[in-house]
């Protein structure tokens, strides 16, 4: 049986908000024995922390062990990648939490990276704290490019913009670890012991999640529940395997290995 990879942000919640077919969607998950993780590029909250979101809005058969987000994925990418052990960091508490994890000391001055996650209360100084680092010759890592998340009645500004002030800022480019690119689905397959052929990536956002999916050779259903509809996939050239209303529209006859993708 097929493990299904799930975004948070518009495919389970928006903002504080559930998404209620998403939650029935969970519970015939856990009734069916189905496995399934999830995968977001949100990089704000600890593995717990998004465990604990989703109970408090009602969902039930969540453990912060399913959790693999895009702070893991940078922390865990420049470690394996690059030399160099002094971070400092745009974010909250999921991002300190990898960092950590990963082995890096977190200062204040000198850093070797500056990492940018997504944190709604940094201000124009903080920006500039961090610009000072990035200028005197520490690495940018931008841990997603999401240009905007889905909210209750809305859309806000996501990390990928913030990414890309400091792209401007400073003339560096960001390593591309997170969704839609490779790294995030190679470290959160190797982190929970999967195979890309025995999985389908499940998402609201044809940019990041299903490109993910589409650019990977990875089976996919775009949810519209989210970022984009249908209608958005030939303007976009981003190609979902299956396109459902909502998580209801999952046909369970896709999680059969022998189905070709």
């Amino acid at each position: 049986m097929k493990t299904i990879v799930l975004d948070l942000d518009g495919t389970m919640y928006r903002g504080t908000q559930p998404i209620e077919s998403a939650k029935a969607f969970i519970d015939l998950c856990a009734a069916r024995n189905v496995p399934y993780v999830f995968l977001t590029n949100n990089s704000m909250r600890t593995r717990q922390e998004n465990a604990q979101h989703m109970l408090d809005m009602g969902y039930e058969h969540v453990e912060a062990g399913q959790f693999f987000n895009s702070a893991m994925a940078s922390a865990r990418y420049v470690r394996k990648s690059e030399t160099g052990r002094k971070a400092c960091f745009i974010g909250k508490n999921g991002m300190k939490e990898a960092l950590l994890d990963e082995g890096f000391e977190l200062v204040d001055h000198d850093p070797d990276f500056v990492f940018i996650g997504l944190n709604k209360e940094m201000d124009y100084a903080g920006y500039s704290r961090m610009l000072g680092h990035l200028l005197n010759g520490a690495k940018l890592i931008g841990t997603n490019t999401d240009r905007i998340l889905a909210k209750e009645n809305g859309f806000e500004v996501g990390n990928g913009s913030v990414v890309a002030l400091f792209e401007y800022a400073t003339g560096q480019k960001s390593p591309q670890i997170a969704k839609p690119y490779a790294p995030i689905l190679d470290l959160c397959l190797e982190h929970f012991g999967l195979d890309k052929e025995n999985i389908i990536l499940v998402g609201d956002n044809l940019e990041t999640d299903i490109a993910l999916g589409y650019n990977t050779g990875v089976e996919t259903f775009l949810v519209e529940t989210g970022v984009h509809r249908r209608e958005d996939v030939e303007r976009l050239g981003i190609y979902p395997t299956h396109v459902g209303q909502s998580l209801m529209d999952f046909d369970w006859n896709w999680l059969e290995n022998d189905e070709e993708c």
